[in-house]
């Protein structure tokens, strides 16, 4: 079996030459002191969430994930790669040593380290496109593929010089789609914060918002009991012309089951269409629920409330639009 090869990231290559003159490899979280390979992944969880309390749990997650996989996954003898986007170089070496914490190293930015051979640069430029696509993770660290690990102990060594290689017209093109894909996950994560921050009443005028803006016109249930629907959508506005689309809106923690399902289901007309929405989701037995309903029926968790947003945003009132204000950004074609 041949050995892994890992990606340690180095700040936008901030520390690239850092990491090259000192032989090490490090990750940061420099907020948090000495981690013990043996340390336990849930104990550690609490320790960043208490020292960053305004981190989103799946941030805190992949912290304590990566920091762990740093020093418990890589193992001596095992490659690693690390990247400088300015130059557009990775630099390839062997992992030589163990974990250690050193809040000396890096300017105390990158305290947990691993001692590394460098043995050769390799032009982003020389790479295929599935190779540069793999490597433009995000992540801090990251397991290389094997394949792509392959081609990169296969290329010859690079000089360092930055005039020796200009990027391709292609090579930019796809480098530019996929830190457009970089930033387009971010962009959808903050809009889901933001609509997350909304109370029940403007969840529920965001969601009827979205329907006006894809053609339809709607009725918004008052305050109280609503005898399972929250909005009526329909052409006509009064839901005598089909589809007459019946609206539950749930803004809360948890995944909605099958029981909430058949009941918002029990109350539909053979012609009604149902559009059920939960942010905190739907169990897989609600999903089945919805799927063999008599009822056409659709299930909206807050990804797809986002998406549907996103793709109407330019629809939208203005009344809409205030709840959650966005910005057009322009990206090269």
């Amino acid at each position: 079996m041949s050995k892994r090869m890992w990606m340690v990231r180095s700040d936008s290559g901030r520390f690239y030459n850092d990491f090259q003159e000192s032989g090490y490899v490090a990750i940061g979280w420099s907020e948090i002191d000495e981690v013990k390979p043996d340390e336990a992944k849930n104990k550690l969880i609490t320790r960043l969430a208490l020292i960053n309390p305004n981190s989103k749990p799946g941030s805190v997650l992949s912290a304590a994930s990566q920091i762990l996989r740093f020093l418990n996954e890589i193992k001596v003898g095992d490659d690693v790669v690390t990247y400088e986007p300015g130059l557009r170089i990775y630099l390839l070496g062997e992992i030589i040593g163990g974990p250690i914490y050193d809040v000396a190293l890096f300017a105390g930015e990158l305290p947990r380290a691993r001692k590394v051979k460098w043995r050769h640069q390799i032009a982003r430029d020389s790479l295929t496109s599935r190779a540069r696509n793999t490597l433009g993770s995000t992540l801090t660290l990251f397991e290389v593929s094997p394949d792509v690990a392959d081609e990169l102990r296969a290329l010859p060594s690079h000089s360092s010089s930055p005039a020796v290689t200009s990027p391709s017209p292609l090579a930019m093109v796809e480098d530019a789609v996929e830190s457009f894909r970089d930033q387009e996950i971010r962009a959808i994560e903050l809009i889901k914060d933001s609509v997350n921050t909304l109370d029940w009443e403007d969840m529920q005028e965001l969601v009827a918002g979205i329907l006006r803006a894809m053609g339809y016109k709607t009725q918004v249930s008052p305050s109280g009991p609503d005898r399972g629907k929250d909005i009526v959508a329909s052409p006509d506005g009064f839901g005598f012309e089909n589809p007459r689309i019946v609206v539950e809106v749930k803004h809360r923690k948890g995944a909605m089951g099958a029981q909430q399902v058949r009941s918002f289901l029990g109350g539909r007309h053979k012609d009604d269409r149902g559009l059920y929405v939960s942010t905190g989701g739907f169990s897989k037995d609600a999903h089945y629920e919805a799927e063999r309903a008599s009822v056409a029926t659709a299930l909206w968790n807050l990804d797809d409330l986002v998406r549907a947003l996103v793709e109407h945003y330019e629809k939208l009132d203005n009344e809409t639009k205030r709840l959650v204000p966005l910005r057009r950004v322009y990206w090269p074609g």
